[in-house]
């Protein structure tokens, strides 16, 4: 069982603030900041971060910096989130966590360079928000349940958990729901997903059915997404990702098409019939030749 969560003392950064973060949303014990002993790195109910020179998951040890210099970029948060069995869909799905893991390892002018960006970009992006939680992080040398920052911290953790459950839980219901259609157009195929209005508990149906496709690594097949209207009856119909070849304002003179984004991104149909919403599709869709 879990008893004290251990970090560094002086400066904090983003990963060991966020691994914490996540840590006390998971089992809400005191922190404190400092060196820690050899009892400690032996003690599996000591939690001991970004700081011990040991990554050692079984004695939970999650410290990166005796990585080689050729070690893939990581951090105390990766580490964490791996162990938690959260981190592939964290590097999916929050796009922060990547140069997160650069800029902890690599530093600001290699993150820089990777990102294809000047160096000052890295400070521009600076948050007040961040410096001020790190800054008084690094002030204390505990915390425990109660004080204002633990329980700011613990909510950033239960945040991004939660996110994450979430993800994974939208991930399954579209596994288990939606449909792939394959609509002949000339002599292009729209790659399509759909779910029906008839999946009566269905929570956010174009999120899930956007994560599903993310997850399943599809960003680059399907085109568009037909999902069922939560605000009134009939459909959906979004371009997935801007695909270029879709424009929906192209369908709204229909008489079943309720609304279509000037744009062309989305829009809302009464029609519920499986051909007619292919239909729908079609006539939105851009011929390479147009």
């Amino acid at each position: 069982m879990i008893q004290t969560i251990i970090t560094h003392p002086g400066s904090a950064h983003k990963d060991d603030a966020l691994a914490v973060c996540v840590l006390i949303a998971k089992y809400g014990v005191p922190v404190e900041r400092r060196e820690p002993t050899a009892e400690d790195l032996n003690d599996p109910s000591v939690v001991v971060v970004d700081i011990g020179e040991q990554h050692d998951p079984e004695k939970n040890n999650f410290d990166h910096h005796q990585f080689p210099r050729e070690h893939p970029p990581t951090c105390a948060l990766s580490l964490v989130l791996k162990d938690l069995e959260l981190y592939q869909d964290a590097r999916q799905f929050c796009e922060w966590l990547e140069p997160a893991e650069w800029l902890d390892s690599r530093g600001p002018n290699r993150t820089a360079e990777w990102l294809g960006v000047p160096r000052r970009a890295i400070s521009q992006l600076n948050s007040p928000i961040d410096v001020t939680l790190l800054r008084r992080f690094a002030q204390e040398k505990t915390l425990a349940e109660g004080h204002t920052l633990y329980e700011f911290m613990r909510f950033v953790g239960q945040d991004l958990l939660d996110y994450l459950r979430i993800v994974r839980e939208r991930i399954e219901f579209a596994r288990g729901h939606a449909e792939r259609w394959s609509i002949p157009c000339g002599e292009d195929i729209i790659e399509v997903m759909f779910m029906s209005r008839d999946v009566t508990d269905a929570k956010e149906p174009r999120s899930s059915m956007e994560s599903y496709i993310r997850a399943e690594g599809l960003g680059k097949e399907i085109a568009a997404i037909v999902y069922p209207d939560q605000r009134g009856p009939g459909y959906g119909i979004g371009r997935y990702e801007d695909h270029p070849q879709l424009d929906f304002s192209r369908a709204e003179d229909q008489d079943d098409v309720r609304f279509a984004h000037k744009s062309g991104f989305m829009c809302k149909t009464t029609a519920t019939d499986p051909q007619r919403l292919r239909q729908l599709i079609t006539l939105a869709w851009k011929q390479a030749s147009e």
